[in-house]
């Protein structure tokens, strides 16, 4: 398998619920009270990250899900934590309700806005580079999808295509994400590591391949 520099195989991967997952994700953070627990959930793009996050979703029904690519929308690859913090998060542990326009979203007349409920249970923050050391006081659990990488680039252009624009995106982007992720090293600050894309037989309805934290 091959995975990003420093980040080490997990082991000991098992089949469970996905309901197992988000008791644990709860009993990770027992002290949260008067305001959503705030779930990161990281990996590689074409990790699943997404598809995972309207899992928990349909599991948990009082929950929303913040993106990161939204954050990240015509502004910087992964220099966007503090507009994080400062209009999705801090509002979040203050118990209030979140509706945020990014500057890069009026400026590009895009329509909409970041909208989170004040009284949901969960709050699942899906993006690359999520789990980080600037955001840990904010984040009450995380999970790292961890996968072999070639097999990720892979859904990812099935997804995104292979046109040249799409080709020096990508490119451009790793550029940054390699030292990112070295330096961050999120696989190792997880609560819960899940396959993705996972390889061993379950049901992709109401299973997930988990495996414990791995330490550097």
């Amino acid at each position: 398998m091959r995975l990003h520099p420093g980040e080490i195989e997990a082991v000991g991967w098992r089949v469970v619920t996905v309901l197992d997952v988000v008791r644990q994700l709860r009993e990770a953070s027992p002290a949260v009270t008067g305001r959503p627990r705030v779930i990161a959930i990281d990996g590689r793009g074409g990790a699943g990250k997404t598809t995972l996050a309207e899992r928990l979703r349909k599991v948990v029904p009082n929950s929303a899900i913040v993106h990161t690519d939204d954050i990240a929308w015509n502004h910087a690859y992964f220099d966007w934590g503090a507009v994080l913090v400062e209009n999705v998060l801090q509002p979040l542990h203050r118990g209030e309700a979140v509706d945020f326009r990014p500057e890069a979203w009026i400026t590009h007349a895009r329509p909409g806005s970041i909208t989170v409920p004040a009284d949901a249970d969960f709050i699942w923050v899906e993006g690359t580079g999520i789990i980080r050391e600037e955001l840990a006081p904010w984040l009450d659990a995380s999970v790292w999808m961890q996968g072999d990488l070639d097999e990720q680039e892979r859904l990812s252009a099935v997804r995104d295509g292979d046109s040249p624009g799409q080709l020096e995106h990508v490119a451009n982007w790793l550029l940054e994400e390699v030292p990112f992720m070295l330096r961050e090293q999120p696989w190792a600050r997880a609560n819960v590591i899940v396959a993705g894309p996972p390889q061993t037989d379950h049901n992709p309805d109401t299973e997930l391949v988990v495996a414990p934290p791995t330490s550097p």
